[in-house]
């Protein structure tokens, strides 16, 4: 397994981190035995967020006893400075740490700077000189917003969506960041789901050695297949590449990475899945998103009044109305057994 250290940090771990995101979704007994056991198998990164509800207090409980030995990653979607010291402050105590390694602006709109108005910046450079944070980084899915961080000279880290569905802009960006000593941090490895080989998705992240990729992780088969990799990490073959080729022209376009950043729905739709259900069901068993909980969830998208709220809070920019009128078009057709999948 490779080591990657990101950028001027020093930060130095196995190129497998632990994405804490979904641990969200299970117990609390489940979720420290998760990150217990990563620990155990060589994880020493672990990314968590203020906005992960409990995600931050199971780190925490999990790690306590081994904190010198590991570094933990947390963000703030603070927009001001009082928001941004009652997120760090909470996650500090939350987490039962004195200090955060790296502290992230979370899914930031622009690149913030010094005297821009918004005291974000300064914020982060006080933190880290009263030894509250180690290391400033910064999180982002705008690629132009990325790009301009990049450059910038600012930040000691940036996180962005990099997996082997990424574009030439996006393979430009890790190298600028490369260029310029910014760590690179690789959230949605897995396209948030649609990539379903682990195999080829750590593969692909053996090529870039600046890039330190965080798997999602909410149970113990899914650790099991990272944690093996440590030994037996695969390498990209001519056959893994034209399996790339396949699956980026597949999944080439627009379409809905599972963020979730659109919530909530006045409507109460789950855009998160309902928007990209044509390329969940092809790619999962389809019987799990055939249920009638999913057709009940499908149904919802009846109700869209295209309000466009979840446009405004789109990272990605799509037309989310758009979408989900076609995958429901889709679903219909399917569950009719007209299309087949």
């Amino acid at each position: 397994m490779n080591e990657v250290t990101l950028g001027a940090t020093g930060i130095t771990a196995p190129q497998n981190a632990f994405g804490a995101l979904p641990l969200q979704r299970c117990s609390e007994e489940e979720a420290v035995e998760l990150l217990q056991r990563a620990y155990a198998g060589g994880m020493t990164f672990f990314d968590t967020a203020r906005a992960y509800s409990n995600s931050e207090h199971r780190v925490g409980l999990a790690l306590g006893d081994v904190r010198e030995n590991v570094f933990i990653a947390t963000k703030t979607m603070a927009r001001c400075p009082d928001d941004f010291w009652r997120d760090l402050e909470t996650s500090l105590e939350t987490l039962g740490t004195s200090y955060v390694d790296l502290y992230q602006l979370h899914c930031v709109p622009q690149c913030y700077r010094p005297d821009d108005g918004t005291g974000l910046y300064e914020c982060l450079v006080e933190a880290k000189r009263q030894g509250m944070i180690r290391h400033i980084g910064i999180t982002a899915h705008l690629v132009a917003v990325a790009e301009e961080i990049a450059e910038s000279g600012l930040y000691e880290t940036l996180q962005f969506p990099f997996s082997y569905l990424a574009v030439e802009r996006d393979v430009a960006l890790v190298e600028s960041c490369a260029a310029h000593n910014v760590g690179f941090i690789a959230m949605k490895g897995l396209a948030g789901g649609l990539i379903t080989s682990s195999r080829a998705a750590m593969a692909f992240m053996t090529q870039y050695p600046s890039v330190l990729p965080i798997w999602g992780i909410q149970r113990p088969e899914e650790l099991d297949q990272w944690l093996s990799y440590m030994d037996d990490t695969p390498a990209v073959t001519s056959e893994m590449e034209a399996f790339y080729a396949a699956e980026r022209q597949a999944l080439a376009g627009n379409f809905c990475r599972g963020c979730g950043y659109c919530a909530p729905c006045s409507a109460g739709i789950d855009i998160k899945q309902c928007a990209r259900m044509s390329l969940m069901v092809r790619r999962a068993p389809s019987e799990t998103w055939l249920s009638p909980h999913w057709q009940a969830e499908m149904a919802k998208i009846n109700d869209c009044t295209e309000c466009g709220s979840c446009m405004t809070r789109c990272p990605y920019q799509l037309e989310i109305p758009r979408l989900l009128r076609e995958n429901l078009a889709d679903y219909e057709e399917i569950l009719a057994g007209r299309v087949r999948v």
